[in-house]
């Protein structure tokens, strides 16, 4: 299928993944002012700066899995993130025309998303201490960042294989994904600012005009989802890739190329 035969198809999924990412954006910028702006009253109230990653990280592991489990979610399958969209394409479970659409729509909501909530609160996302939710390599550098990025990415993308591939767990695989990206912002984030998506800092890098960066966040995110797909082909079998959706389980429909065949009382796997 043709980009333009895909756009007309996949046109509503297209929008929700832009519409997903967006709505992430707002909420990562939203809180960092929240807990990091000199005039917030968290930040005064929490000094050091653990608890607020904690509460950081709780928050945008909240997210996360409010928005795979929306109706927007288990329709598009919840991806909002170009590397995990890439990772499907390498495991032949997203169509190449649909991969393309899904990459292009998740560059433009993050930005969209970015741009309405500084509209927004104005000036506060600009303040230092903020600098629009950008993510930057911490004090050990640049390298440093880059394997944290790459080994972060590579376990959050394993881990949505295994689950997502066990029929008893499945259902919950957007848990799994909140828990560890509330572990990461809380732990990892030092390192590189916890990113593993390249439209999530583009989209605060074209905010902040801070591109510096950028090369990092593009390519150890794919580098780590990458390897874990490969790891996962290689000790399961290709076949053990059901499909591309984080949540299947639901009367959405799905366009990806899937392992399941929809039946009156749900899905189930297809031998």
């Amino acid at each position: 299928m043709g980009f333009r035969a895909a756009l007309r198809r996949h046109w509503p999924e297209y929008l929700i993944e832009a519409g997903l990412l967006g709505a992430f954006m707002c909420s990562a910028l939203g809180m960092t002012v929240l807990l990091e702006h000199p005039a917030s009253p968290i930040r005064a109230a929490l000094p050091e700066p653990l608890p607020r990653r904690a509460l950081m990280g709780l928050a945008m592991g909240a997210t996360a899995v409010a928005l795979v489990y929306s109706p927007f979610g288990q329709r598009s399958g919840a991806h909002f993130n170009p590397a995990l969209t890439l990772a499907y394409l390498r495991l032949r479970k997203v169509e190449p025309a649909d991969a393309l659409g899904y990459v292009l729509a998740q560059f433009v909501g993050g930005v969209a998303g970015v741009l309405a909530i500084a509209a927004l609160l104005g000036a506060r996302v600009a303040a230092p201490e903020v600098h629009w939710a950008a993510t930057r390599p911490g004090a050990a550098g640049a390298g440093v960042a880059f394997a944290a990025e790459s080994a972060i990415s590579f376990v959050t993308m394993l881990t949505v294989l295994v689950v997502s591939n066990q029929p008893r767990l499945a259902r919950y695989t957007p848990l799994f994904v909140g828990a560890l990206v509330a572990s990461w912002i809380t732990f990892e984030a030092p390192l590189s600012g916890m990113s593993m998506n390249p439209a999530r800092t583009f989209a605060s890098a074209s905010g902040a005009h801070a591109f510096g960066s950028l090369w990092l966040y593009f390519t150890a995110p794919l580098l780590g989802m990458f390897a874990a797909a490969e790891l996962f082909v290689r000790t399961r079998g290709a076949r053990a890739v059901r499909c591309a959706k984080l949540h299947h389980e639901n009367a959405q429909p799905c366009i990806f190329r899937c392992g399941y065949r929809r039946q009156e009382a749900g899905w189930t796997a297809t031998t």
